[in-house]
This record gives structure tokens, C-alpha cells and sequence, in this order.
């Protein structure tokens, strides 16, 4: 049964309200299978007035991506306080990262794999979304190395290096937030610190200037 139906309810609210339930039946049962009438049950309101607010079924699902992805960048900004060691802040903003995704299994679903496989131009919206974690994460990254090393590498390397670490750690934890979440027993803290210690052993040498290079054919 939805919500017992409120016609004074703010505008805000009640599309608040659409968008929750909207989450919660295409992270669960997908983009193809969720039907308008469920979510307009789950939210309490009728089916006409839910395409009166967000249009289609698309828009919907579009507006969902959105706020997910709000979410989660922005607790990840709100997790990472400057001025801490390098890796307090990259810890920090993977507790945070994995405390999100654990807490809104539901938005995860959405963001990593509903909105991912059904093509443009939803697809895109996640992808945005990736892009400014990527961001974030290379500078996270990039201040850590200018202040560990003393003699830089040339600066097209350092930033190549960068960018690539940059990927590889979002990458990593998007893949273990979907492993995490669907493994009982493992939490949002353990999650973070495996992840911390598959990267920080190789970062940290790399701050330090103790780089592994390939063997010389």
C-alpha cells in the first residue's frame, strides 16, 4: 500500500516524496520492470499527477540520477576536511564514499548499474557525475604529491600519473561499493580501509618517491 494521500502537501514535498519512491522501485527492480503505477503507490499520490510533476518516465528517471548523484559527490566533499595528512583526507573521503552508497543501496543501484545500462542519455548523467569524483580525487592526489616530493617528476608525467590514479581509485571503489553491498556482514568502514590498504600501499611509495618501475626488456 502507498502513503496515505495528502493534497496539502508542499509541491517540494510531494516531489521529494515521487522521487524516494521512484528510487526505491528502479533500484530494486530496475528501469524496464518499474512501472509508473507502483512508484505512484509507493508515493501516495495518483499516476497522473506524478507525469504532471516530472513528465515521463524518463524525466523521472533522470531526476533520480540527479539528486543521487548530488548526494553522493556532495558527501564525499563534506567527508574530506583540508589541512589533514594526505591520508587521513583520502581515507576520509573513501568512508564517506562507501557510508553513502551503503546507506542509499538503492540510489547506488540507480547510479552504478541502472542508469549505466540503458544507454543515453542516462548514461551521460552518470558519467558527469564520475567525472567531478575523478576531480576531486586528482586533486586529492596532486596536493599530496607536490607537498611529498622535493624533486618533482616533469609536469606532463606527474599529471599523467595523477590522472591515472585519479581513475583507478574511483574505479576501484565503485566496483567494491557494489561488491560491498551486496555481501552481508561487510560495512561501510571495512569497505573504506580495504580499499585504503589495496591503494595507500602503492600512493604512499609514491609520495615518497619509491616508485615501481617495469624491468627493462
Amino acid at each position: 500500500m502507498g502513503a496515505v494521500k495528502n493534497k496539502r502537501m508542499p509541491r517540494a514535498v510531494r516531489e521529494q516524496q515521487m522521487l524516494d519512491a521512484a528510487v526505491r522501485t528502479f533500484g530494486q527492480r530496475g528501469y524496464r520492470a518499474a512501472s509508473m503505477d507502483e512508484i505512484a503507490d509507493l508515493a501516495g499520490v495518483s499516476k497522473p499527477l506524478v507525469y504532471l510533476y516530472l513528465n515521463s518516465k524518463e524525466d523521472l528517471f533522470t531526476a533520480c540520477i540527479r539528486r543521487e548523484a548530488a548526494a553522493l559527490t556532495a558527501a564525499v566533499r563534506a567527508g574530506v576536511h583540508p589541512g589533514l595528512p594526505a591520508d587521513r583526507q583520502l581515507w576520509e573521503g573513501l568512508r564517506a564514499f562507501f557510508t553513502h552508497t551503503a546507506q542509499n543501496p538503492d540510489g547506488w543501484a540507480v547510479l552504478h548499474l541502472q542508469a549505466r545500462t540503458h544507454g543515453e542519455p542516462f548514461a551521460a548523467e552518470v558519467a558527469a557525475m564520475r567525472e567531478e569524483l575523478v576531480a576531486f580525487v586528482t586533486q586529492l592526489i596532486a596536493v599530496a604529491a607536490r607537498e611529498a616530493h622535493r624533486e618533482p617528476p616533469p609536469p606532463e608525467r606527474a599529471e599523467n600519473e595523477v590522472a591515472g590514479l585519479a581513475e583507478a581509485l574511483v574505479g576501484a571503489a565503485e566496483s567494491l561499493a557494489a561488491w560491498a553491498n551486496s555481501t552481508p556482514g561487510v560495512s561501510a568502514k571495512q569497505a573504506a580501509a580495504t580499499l585504503m590498504n589495496f591503494a595507500w600501499a602503492g600512493l604512499g611509495n609514491l609520495m615518497d618517491g619509491r616508485a615501481w618501475n617495469p624491468p627493462k626488456p
